[in-house]
């Protein structure tokens, strides 16, 4: 920002060391940070302010050419405004129209569909699967077991054994001394 190298930084400090003292250096840099903070707070409000008014100028601008598209569609609909009009033979006459209304009288209504009743029973009951869908792949076998006699599909695998776990044993002498 200032382009001030390090040497030239640790130069000044050393003269402010000299200068001020090593007692009141402390309150002297400090009383600089909130001047510093200050002036920055000073400068994002007055650059806020900035970025209002060019919002506010930028708004009339808009505000000026919606104006003006407006009045010029509004010059435009004070001329002689004719609507389109359709010609005699494409319109329905009356005897059309009402032989139309007697044919759809005509026509019989849809029956209702009767009533769905699901029971309780029903929905316990399993579904049987159907022959298109995939049988599930059966678990290996155990390897205390042989390929020649594997468990049938319909008992389940035998569960594992949960694993042990280790404990951490501290030896004397390490650790927290109790």
């Amino acid at each position: 920002m200032f382009d001030i190298a390090w040497s030239e930084f640790m130069l000044v400090g050393a003269v402010a060391l000299v200068v001020i003292g090593p007692k009141d250096l402390p309150k002297a840099m400090r009383t600089v940070g909130q001047a510093i903070g200050k002036i920055r707070r000073m400068a994002s409000e007055f650059q806020g302010q900035f970025n209002d008014a060019m919002r506010e100028a930028e708004l009339h601008d808009l505000k000026k050419q919606v104006e003006d598209v407006g009045g010029s569609v509004s010059s435009s609909l004070n001329t002689d405004f004719k609507p389109i009009e359709m010609p005699a033979s494409a319109g329905l006459d009356d005897a059309a129209l009402k032989e139309a209304e007697a044919k759809l009288a005509a026509i019989p209504a849809p029956e209702p569909l009767p009533p769905v009743e699901i029971s309780p029973a029903d929905m316990a009951a399993p579904v049987e699967p159907s022959p298109e869908t995939k049988p599930k792949r059966a678990r290996k076998s155990a390897p205390a077991e042989t390929a020649a006699e594997p468990a049938p599909p319909s008992e389940p695998a035998p569960a594992k054994a949960p694993r042990k776990r280790k404990t951490a044993v501290a030896e004397p002498g390490e650790g927290s001394a109790a």
